[in-house]
């Protein structure tokens, strides 16, 4: 049985996640380097102190949110990178139709790695549940030959 719709979800999903890997990953280490830069962080300062309306306590919850933030960015690297070696590990058991109900597993977890709602996670439930579904059409036909008294068809 042929499981292209299956492998082209997943493949999809698996590049989708790649791509959010590198998103967080690459905005964790801008804002980790944005911080850490003293005088990239005294201009930001002065430029929001400049503002009337925030005091130093406010600006000093900005920083300490976006610390927070960039720090949490890699949590999602990690769980993105697990999600994509769910993937990988199912679109390796389903190539070759090897053992689609461990690929569906896979794939319905590398969904929920991926974010419950994001549409990275909605291909891979799609292609999960393909998995589980889909099943190989059956082989054994029945063959129906003249009866030679009543002229009607039965099988054998």
């Amino acid at each position: 049985m042929k499981r292209t719709a299956e492998k082209v979800l997943s493949i999809i999903g698996a590049v989708f996640t790649l791509l959010g890997i590198i998103g967080f990953f690459v905005f964790a280490a801008i804002m980790k380097v944005a911080l850490s830069d003293g005088t990239l962080r005294s201009q930001m300062e002065a430029e929001f102190l400049a503002d009337p309306t925030l005091s130093a306590e406010d600006v000093d919850l900005f920083f300490s949110m976006i610390k927070s933030f960039a720090d949490f960015s890699w949590l999602f690297v990690i769980v993105l990178v697990i999600s994509l070696v769910a993937t990988i590990v199912g679109i390796i058991f389903i190539w070759n139709n090897k053992n689609p109900k461990l690929a569906g597993t896979m794939f319905i977890l590398a969904g929920l790695f991926a974010f419950v709602l994001s549409p990275t996670s909605i291909l891979l439930y799609i292609a999960g549940i393909l998995c589980f579904t889909r099943k190989a059409p059956l082989t054994d036909e029945t063959t129906f030959v003249e009866n030679q008294y009543d002229d009607t068809l039965r099988p054998l």
